[in-house]
């Protein structure tokens, strides 16, 4: 646990340094765009900040290499090398789209190429989870399945990116749930605790957390596309290779009330299920109104807050406790034998998450009945002394 604490400060440290830098030199790139309909600030505010980002990650990847036990995960294996050279292409398309912008069809192959470099070095779902049986899978199924996966989850966190620090706080909340969670597994189980997800979701975690001290509102700089698609192709990272850690016959159950037991390699996806539901509806939306997919707007989730009458901060912490709400439920059903009181601490917790959400509704609804009854007793008054 020490090194990855270590690796943690590290990823922290390198990532918060690096972001005052990064974000004087997208200023005098030119990586400031002018201030559009859907956009939520007022102000021009550069980006590229992903590039600090990267910069952390690679930091911490690389000390971590050179640690008593962290060095184990790195022997005699390449995906350290095919998640820094992805990475470093991601980080490039999302410079190039920063600066000039980029048409959705380039910057889509440019996601399926940097997902094949990733694949290609050994980061592939090699199997499933299947009611009652295992599907395992081949070699060209695997990488189909890995390179979507991959793709989706990067556009999914990149449409999450809509107010300030709302993308990397969510994929902080994510990766920690995930480290957790896997965490919690290998000391009971007797895993290895020194682990490929295990590392990139600590790493993932500091660079989140560097990032958003400049990030939170009010944003100083923000992560762009270059950051998005970046923490994107991190967790999904995460994601895929959780299948070569538990194999088929290493899947735990902690509980006794017959959960599914794919429920762990679930884990992930459902810490994304907020920007992956945001993902989903912004492509029907979108569809059923005869515009493209990619075609942009404002009826995100984090814009229907700001609608109901939240603040910028109090919109991004009320998706904070959403995301926080469905991953640590998911930690939770994974690793304690008492599914009825996590299920039932869960309902109650986002029943409060949902009062606070149409908090400001009340209010104002209070305050009109309130302005209603005054005016009421006004008109009385008036009318009595008339009479």
């Amino acid at each position: 646990m020490r090194e990855y604490a270590l690796t943690f400060v590290i990823a922290v440290a390198v990532t918060h340094l690096l972001t005052p830098l990064v974000r004087n030199a997208a200023i005098a790139f030119g990586a400031v765009p002018p201030v559009r309909d859907r956009d939520v600030h007022t102000e021009p505010i550069p980006r590229m900040g992903g590039v600090a980002m990267y910069g952390g990650f690679a930091a911490a990847l690389l000390i971590s290499a050179q640690l008593p036990h962290l060095r184990e995960v790195f022997f005699d294996q390449t995906w350290w090398r095919g998640l820094l050279v992805a990475g470093a292409l991601i980080v490039v398309i999302g410079i190039i789209d920063d600066r000039w912008g980029m048409a959705p069809v380039p910057k889509l192959a440019g996601q399926i190429v940097a997902a094949g470099i990733l694949v290609s070095q050994g980061v592939q779902l090699l199997w499933l989870p299947l009611p009652g049986t295992t599907l395992v899978l081949g070699p060209e199924l695997g990488t189909l399945l890995s390179v979507l996966l991959i793709v989706v989850t990067i556009n999914a966190v990149n449409f999450a990116d809509g107010l300030d620090g709302l993308a990397s706080g969510i994929v902080a909340i994510a990766a920690a749930a995930f480290f957790t969670y896997y965490y919690v597994v290998a000391v009971d189980q007797g895993f290895d605790r020194q682990s490929y997800p295990a590392m990139i979701a600590i790493i993932l975690v500091g660079v989140c957390a560097g990032f958003l001290i400049h990030n939170f509102n009010p944003a100083r700089v923000f992560m762009g596309d270059t950051g998005s698609m970046l923490i994107g192709l991190l967790l999904a990272s995460i994601t895929i290779t959780v299948t070569g850690e538990f194999q088929a016959n290493a899947v735990v159950h902690f509980d006794s009330s017959g959960l599914v037991a794919f429920l762990p390699i679930l884990l992930p996806l459902l810490a994304l299920a907020l920007p992956l539901a945001d993902l989903v509806l912004a492509v029907v939306r979108r569809t059923l109104a005869g515009k493209s997919p990619f075609a942009p707007d404002k009826k995100h989730l984090h814009h229907r807050l700001l609608e109901l009458g939240h603040s910028h901060p109090r919109a991004v912490l009320l998706m904070y406790l959403w995301a926080a709400i469905i991953s640590f439920a998911a930690v939770s059903l994974s690793i304690f034998d008492a599914p009825a009181i996590v299920l039932s601490v869960t309902t109650l917790v986002a029943i409060c998450a949902v009062g606070l959400i149409t908090l400001p509704r009340l209010r104002r609804r209070a305050r009109l009945r309130a302005g209603t009854g005054a005016a009421a007793v006004t008109e009385r008054d008036g009318a009595s002394e008339k009479k």
